[in-house]
């Protein structure tokens, strides 16, 4: 039966301008803070090979067992909608072989997917902004990524963190 009216799928919802441009001021924000900490950044593909998500955040987690959004190709292939940004960038530095030049700082805006009940109060779609550093084993790193989104939150006029 077709449906009376046109809705977007259940779980995602419509970027109207007034969000938009809320949601470009956050992301430009903190892509600014990114740059004048030393982050540059990276974008990977939407969907990656499925078996990446098994490795790297094992099969036997919420993320694999009931978050992800498979599909397979003509060819036999299992790909998978991103849920998450580490995994992916994780991937692209050992596949550039960007671990040569440590230590390595990078940030991200995406999209992510989730194949979750969106009953639970959790979008099917949704974005995600993030930092990652490679290569220190210096609690500075940690602390820098923390006074990073301290910093991004404040400029954007969040109180009382």
């Amino acid at each position: 039966m077709k449906p009376s009216r046109i809705f977007a799928p259940m779980g995602t919802q419509d970027g109207l301008p007034e969000e938009m441009r809320m949601k470009r001021y956050v992301e430009s924000v903190f892509m600014d803070q990114c740059r004048c900490f030393g982050y540059g950044e990276v974008h990977t593909p939407v969907f990656e090979y499925g078996e990446l998500f098994e490795r790297g955040v094992g099969p036997v987690t919420d993320i694999v067992e009931n978050e992800l959004y498979t599909f397979t190709d003509k060819q036999g292939d299992s790909f998978a909608l991103r849920p998450e940004g580490t995994t992916g960038i994780a991937r692209a530095v050992i596949q550039h072989e960007m671990y040569k030049k440590l230590p390595l700082k990078l940030c991200y805006k995406i999209t992510c997917y989730r194949q979750e009940d969106p009953e639970k109060g959790r979008l099917r779609e949704f974005h995600q902004i993030g930092a990652e550093c490679y290569g220190s084993a210096k609690p500075q790193a940690d602390a820098e990524i923390i006074t990073l989104a301290y910093m991004a939150l404040k400029a954007i006029g969040v109180d009382r963190l």
